[in-house]
């Protein structure tokens, strides 16, 4: 089971990164957990000072960009 988190605020592009992940992991038929990450504390806490930003697995994979879904089912592979 893949965990995927999105480190945001909740601002419009944190709501389509955790769409994009989300439709992504469906796609590449992965068992996952979603999480919207959006306390400051816990974000900084990845090294993270730009949102948003894709965590899976505890991995940092992308930061301040929404990859495509072809991307992100790359990095869940």
């Amino acid at each position: 089971m893949k965990r995927i988190q999105v480190l945001g605020p909740g601002c419009p592009k944190c709501a389509r990164l955790a769409e994009v992940a989300e439709a992504a992991a469906k796609a590449a038929g992965v068992e996952y957990t979603l999480e919207k990450v959006t306390d400051i504390n816990r974000i900084t806490g990845f090294g993270v000072m730009m949102t948003p930003a894709l965590v899976i697995d505890g991995e940092v994979k992308t930061v301040g960009k929404v990859p495509s879904a072809e991307e992100i089912k790359a990095m869940l592979a």
